[in-house]
């Protein structure tokens, strides 16, 4: 099971009257942000399902979350949607998720697909070996023009980038916040985030921001997280890149938006979708950083491919509350002035 976009298709429909052939370009519909956001909304609540091992009630709550878009949803979704099915052993209904993005949304996960315990049931069937041929050839296909060597340089950084970043729990709880050991740790954090940033930035200046076409989505990503990390005068260099990057779909929007809100909060702004949690340095208390307009923080949210606040928030044992949000909002902003 693996956990993040919703695609507007142009059709032609050709269609006859009158013995004429006739051609239209039809654009669908736009879901409104209202539909989105219950979107995101539905597949939240079938993911806690799955994680309840209520598989059937989820894979009937995936089907409600795409029904709200017009019956579009994304690769990801589609692929849990699957795997909920099969565990509740509804094998015919798995195969239509898997089929559908097989076939129209170019999955091509084929070493997680192939691995993945909860496709189990699905083996002895005929129509697995399909899939999989339609995977793995989606995957030759997509990285047929890799540049392996630069994935190689982007796969250390990532490593590096993360690899530290996801020891800072445990060096705090078992240091404490505010000691040596925690301050060293940061120290060696901040130095190979300058060594990296190098790196990124030559990449950058060099080839632009590239997409997972060129470098993968791991390298893709790797781009964004370095940058996100970077100083402000950085990060306000290569936003206007990112931003042009999303509109040719070189980067996903929802990275796009942790960046915008960064460099938000960076220069004296609200953020916007959100994304940045700030610290009480006194107590340790996690808070979520001023938002502008919280009461639609969820739609725009939902607009670039992010869950509820809520569910976001979660993470650090938070309770989304917009009015507690707005007083602490004002106290922040008097403290600053």
């Amino acid at each position: 099971m693996k956990n993040s976009l919703i695609f507007i298709l142009l059709i032609i429909f050709s269609s006859c009257k009158n013995g004429e052939k006739k051609e239209e370009n039809v654009v669908e519909r736009v879901p409104t942000s209202e539909e989105r956001a219950k979107y995101a909304e539905l597949k939240t609540e079938a993911w806690n399902l799955y994680e309840n091992q209520e598989y059937l009630a989820s894979a009937r709550r995936y089907s409600e979350a795409f029904a709200a878009l017009g019956n579009k949803g994304n690769t990801n979704d589609r692929y849990n949607a699957a795997c909920s099915w099969a565990l509740a052993n509804q094998i015919d209904s798995s195969f239509v998720q898997l089929f559908r993005i097989a076939e129209k949304g170019n999955y091509s996960n084929y070493g997680h697909i192939t691995t993945d315990g909860d496709l189990n049931a699905l083996h002895s069937d005929k129509r697995w070996n399909e899939v999989l041929n339609l995977v793995k050839s989606n995957k030759e296909k997509a990285e047929e023009n890799l540049d392996k060597p630069l994935i190689a340089i982007l796969d250390t950084i990532y490593q590096e980038d993360q690899g530290l970043r996801r020891q800072i729990s445990e060096v705090e709880e078992k240091y404490g916040r505010d000691s040596d050991e925690m301050k060293a740790h940061w120290k060696t954090i901040n130095e190979k985030d300058s060594i990296n940033l190098i790196k990124i930035q030559k990449i950058l200046d060099e080839k632009g921001w590239l997409g997972q076409d060129i470098i993968g989505g791991q390298g893709n990503t790797t781009l964004f997280l370095v940058i996100q990390h970077s100083p402000i005068e950085i990060q306000q260099k290569y936003l206007p890149m990112m931003r042009d990057a999303v509109k040719k779909n070189n980067a996903h929007p929802s990275s796009l938006a942790l960046l915008e809100d960064r460099v938000a909060l960076r220069t004296g702004k609200r953020q916007i979708y959100g994304s940045q949690i700030g610290r009480n340095q006194e107590t340790g208390e996690f808070y979520v950083s001023p938002i502008e307009n919280p009461e639609k923080v969820d739609e725009r949210r939902a607009e670039v491919g992010l869950g509820t606040l809520q569910e976001y928030i979660s993470n650090w044992n938070m309770t989304w509350d917009v009015e507690k949000h707005k007083e602490m909002t004002d106290k922040l902003e008097a403290e600053k002035k």
